[in-house]
């Protein structure tokens, strides 16, 4: 898939799709992360965090929505596949971005602490790998950004509460 196959205003719909993920999430009262799996104009995986639920630590958004996206096309191979999460990818999801050989990965906001994709690390653009992953970051990173700010000042105030 081309990258130019997906225009701008298309890139903002899916990233929509995976923030309405993220807000799911949130309302569950696990990490506001979302993530979708694009091939060929369509949705073939999708996930949020559900780590707490699944008493599951690599329950990420990004690692259930390709396992989803392989599912759904009964190859563990996602070539021509685009990815878009709300926020960067930890070390973890990063690898497995790679490995799945997701060819186009749009995150939302960065994550200073953890992330994998520009600010703490270099996995998926990182171009000494054989099947690196071309990321862009800043997709819509206000909306993601408030929902985490949110989420984690609710748990604060919670906190505060006791």
């Amino acid at each position: 898939m081309s990258e130019n196959n997906l225009t701008q205003t298309s890139h903002e719909d899916w990233m929509r799709k995976a923030i309405n993920l993220a807000t799911k999430a949130m309302l569950e009262d696990e990490v506001p992360v979302g993530a979708i799996v694009v091939y060929k104009g369509r949705i073939i995986g999708q996930g949020y965090n559900q780590c707490n639920s699944l008493n599951d630590s690599t329950a990420h958004a990004e690692m259930l929505a390709i396992t989803a996206a392989s599912n759904t096309i009964g190859d563990w191979r996602l070539n021509d596949c685009t990815m878009y999460v709300t926020k960067e990818p930890c070390p973890m999801c990063a690898g497995a971005i790679v490995n799945s050989r997701i060819e186009f990965l749009y995150f939302g906001c960065y994550d200073e602490d953890f992330g994998a994709c520009g600010s703490k690390f270099e996995i998926c653009g990182n171009v000494n790998l054989s099947t690196p992953s071309v990321v862009r970051g800043n997709l819509l990173s206000g909306e993601s950004l408030a929902l985490i700010k949110e989420y984690f000042f609710k748990k604060r105030q919670k906190k505060k509460d006791f």
